[in-house]
């Protein structure tokens, strides 16, 4: 195998979140294993493209909410492929928060075939895992228990955990209903908790205006996988307030925080690659 084909909705040129800058990280470290990594938007993904490929090429596939449905019978037959599983597109909601114990009813569950086929389903943290198997049943089924960041990325913010704090609150000033701002703010009204909203922006500022404070709130509505943004704010030396939808919470590596964790999470660039590899070169 020297051919990866990485699908995906959007990528990082179009989207800048939390499950493309993971991606991204991703291809430029199995392009630096040496491996010709070729990303295509998944809508692209015809059965007639996907004739072309010959046996030796591999598929990665993350966010395929795109993906036409006969592309997906021709992955479940005749090709080798991963799942890199960002959120929940086994259940029709994308939600399981919404279902008693996490466990969605029978006729709510979606895309069966297309994860039971998969050489793994990749899922970002054990309770990310743990969810997908109490509703799929698969032995497939592994936990990365971590993402990736970028070695400028990683040095920012261990830049960032080495300065003073402002002894206030963060919040995530964002529109998205899962996340939960508002839910957020009552919270701090609520404990007369001084708090400061960061309105999203360039990348780094972001993270410097998050990484200024002492603690972040965060509640979010739906199952987060990991929480890209809750071990952003432990690296850089915050505590936190959340809830129980936190896949990194229940990670062990989630009681550091600061230098100590950078360390953690720079050892994801070598493991999750290489993790990977073994699947596809091995399964």
């Amino acid at each position: 195998m020297n051919k990866i084909i990485f699908i995906a909705d959007f990528f990082v040129e179009e989207v800048v979140g939390g499950g493309e800058l993971n991606n991204d990280e991703l291809v430029s470290l199995l392009r630096q294993k040496g491996y010709e990594v070729i990303k295509y938007k998944s809508r692209a993904i015809k059965p007639s493209l996907l004739e072309t490929f010959d046996q030796n090429t591999s598929f990665i596939i993350s966010n395929f909410i795109q993906l036409p449905e006969e592309s997906k019978r021709v992955f479940e037959s005749s090709k080798r492929y991963v799942i890199y599983e960002h959120d929940h597109k086994y259940v029709k909601t994308r939600n399981p928060a919404e279902y008693k114990d996490f466990i969605a009813p029978k006729d709510e569950i979606i895309n069966y075939e297309f994860y039971k086929n998969a050489l793994a389903v990749l899922c970002q943290s054990s309770f990310h895992a743990n969810i997908v198997k109490i509703n799929l049943g698969l032995d497939n089924i592994k936990s990365l228990g971590g993402n990736l960041w970028s070695t400028e990325a990683l040095d920012l913010m261990q830049e960032i955990s080495t300065k003073e704090k402002v002894p206030k609150y963060a919040i995530m000033d964002s529109t998205n209903w899962h996340k939960n701002t508002q839910g957020a703010i009552m919270v701090c009204n609520g404990n007369n908790w001084e708090y400061d909203l960061i309105p999203p922006s360039q990348y780094g500022d972001f993270l410097r205006k998050l990484g200024k404070n002492e603690k972040f709130v965060f509640l979010p509505k739906t199952p987060e996988t990991l929480s890209r943004i809750i071990v952003e704010a432990r690296m850089m030396g915050m505590s936190v307030v959340t809830n129980k939808l936190v896949g990194a919470t229940k990670e062990d590596w989630f009681k550091l925080k600061g230098i100590e964790l950078i360390n953690i999470i720079k050892k994801k660039r070598e493991q999750i690659p290489q993790m990977i590899e073994e699947i596809l070169l091995h399964e």
